[in-house]
């Protein structure tokens, strides 16, 4: 499973997409800590990358549903 996040920056024209492993209540858990005063945000992505967002610059999160890979001539 994997759930796409879209992240709003300030200041900044281009939003920051990523895929993450996360259930969406992980993700939504993460930004609730994150705005309940955490200094940043941090997510990891399907590519095992880390990607840490400082709270203060937050302009919105969107979460998208979770949705299983495709396999086969359907994926493409």
């Amino acid at each position: 499973m994997a759930v796409e996040i879209t992240i709003g920056v300030q200041n900044l024209p281009r939003e920051i997409v990523l895929e993450t492993d996360q259930t969406a209540d992980e993700v939504a858990a993460a930004v609730a800590a994150a705005l309940g005063g955490a200094p940043a945000l941090e997510l990891h992505d399907t590519r095992g990358r880390r990607v840490i967002v400082p709270t203060a610059t937050l302009g919105y999160v969107e979460i998208g549903s979770e949705t299983k890979a495709r396999v086969g001539f359907g994926s493409i």
